[in-house]
């Protein structure tokens, strides 16, 4: 995950509540904007129940938000967000039951911002999949025109469409 992509994010849903453009629902236009721009990057962003976390740990938030703003600068509100961020990717995680399908590992792995590897790259997201699920599942991906393959054998790479 390119991290400053993250910080972008995060530091304009700062900016965001410091301007207050508008009179109500800048908190809710500001979760809003850094979830659809984190989604535009990384689509499992889409997954994650940032709402949640934040509704959660609402005084944290207000209080990240404020000592923000009396100090002049965001950094404190984008650690609160990045641990928001953590926890959020930590209950996916969590809360994901049962062995996980083809269509879930190739979203998944698609979604983790990798443009170009090889089957070793991929078994090495997926630690426990076996080298003839690997090739199934590239092979599949080919098929379904969800990457590209070039190359042969050990010279084999894949390209994310």
């Amino acid at each position: 995950m390119k991290t400053w992509h993250l910080l972008r994010v995060v530091f304009f849903h700062y900016e965001m509540e410091f301007i207050h453009p508008f009179s109500d629902g800048n908190g809710r236009m500001g979760r809003l904007c850094q979830t659809l721009l984190l989604m535009q990057q990384y689509p499992l962003f889409e997954y994650l129940p940032f709402e949640t976390l934040i509704s959660k740990n609402q005084k944290d938030y207000y209080k990240a938000l404020s000592i923000s703003d009396k100090r002049g600068e965001s950094t404190v509100f984008i650690a609160f967000m990045l641990q928001i961020i953590s926890n959020s990717l930590d209950e996916l995680l969590n809360t994901r039951t049962g062995p996980i399908s083809f269509s879930n590992r190739i979203q998944l792995f698609i979604a983790s911002g990798i443009k170009e590897f090889t089957r070793k790259d991929y078994m090495m997201y997926y630690k426990t999949l076996s080298s003839a699920t690997a090739s199934r599942d590239l092979k599949i991906a080919v098929i379904q025109k969800l990457i590209k393959k070039t190359g042969d054998k050990n010279k084999t790479v894949y390209k994310v469409l």
